[in-house]
């Protein structure tokens, strides 16, 4: 299965996305990580992956060096040295690790993070990410392509998979994936106030009548506690879901960034 995972920032990705890598790890021979932002380490200290920090020396790594070091560590996380690998160079390693992958013939789940920066809209798509992105279900790799932007991301990685996960977007602005789904897109707007009548019965929200678009669940302190994705695939299957309702035994480490201070205003 390849599987589109997206949602504006700030909607909980990350970590719904280490969920999904969690419960699915152990079902796979391998799990290969590649980590744009250095948001998966929970996987590494709760003893689920290895842990590589892909620096000047690793640039270097031709695909038989990536294959040797998928092999002798099946279960990884990839982590780009933010200091030391820029985009550009990223999308080059990323490319090698996507052919190593192919090489490699078991079972394996690869997470491509931050994907729109590995397979962006505006250039040509590299051949063994364009493989790795139309796999087919019974090539024996899953993929997950998790992602902000979806209208900076090449359309052939989104429109090739098989599911979709779909958080929150201000004004409904999902891109591509707009072709995949078969309900209105203003769902997964925040701020919509969609009829009941217009949504499948199984999208409708469990605890209110409205709204009835996609929403964050906050604490009384205003910490988010869960939000809420639709799930379909190209089954049929289409399910409303809330990660307030996760289990989840690795701590998520995710960047939020820093903040930043508004002047006195007089």
């Amino acid at each position: 299965m390849n599987l589109a995972f997206v949602a504006q920032s700030g909607w909980g990705k990350s970590f719904h996305a280490q969920a999904w890598m969690e419960s699915n790890a152990s079902e796979y021979a391998a799990l290969v990580v590649m980590d744009y932002c250095a948001e998966y380490r929970g996987l590494v200290k709760a003893g689920i992956a290895d842990h590589l920090i892909v620096g000047p020396v690793e640039v270097q790594w031709s695909v038989q060096d990536w294959m040797a070091v998928l092999k002798a560590n099946p279960h990884i996380v990839l982590e780009r040295h933010k200091a030391e690998i820029g985009t550009d160079r990223w999308r080059e390693i990323c490319t090698r690790i996507a052919s190593a992958v192919r090489r490699l013939d078991r079972d394996q789940l690869v997470v491509v993070d931050e994907a729109h920066f590995v397979a962006p809209q505006r250039q040509k798509l590299p051949q063994p990410v364009k493989e790795l992105a139309t796999t087919g279900r019974g090539a024996g790799t899953s993929t997950m392509w998790v992602t902000q932007r979806t209208a900076e991301i090449d359309k052939s990685v989104l429109t090739q998979c098989h599911a979709r996960m779909i958080g929150g977007f201000d004004g409904g602005e999902i891109g591509p994936l707009e072709t995949s789904i078969q309900y209105p897109a203003d769902l997964h707007d925040p701020g919509a106030d969609l009829p009941p009548s217009g949504l499948p019965d199984n999208l409708l929200p469990d605890d209110r009548e409205r709204p009835t678009s996609l929403q964050k669940h906050k604490d009384p302190d205003g910490s988010i506690t869960g939000t809420e994705w639709i799930y379909s695939d190209d089954d049929g299957e289409r399910s409303r879901l809330n990660t307030a309702n996760v289990s989840m035994d690795s701590t998520h480490y995710g960047s939020e960034g820093n903040d930043l201070n508004a002047p006195e205003y007089t």
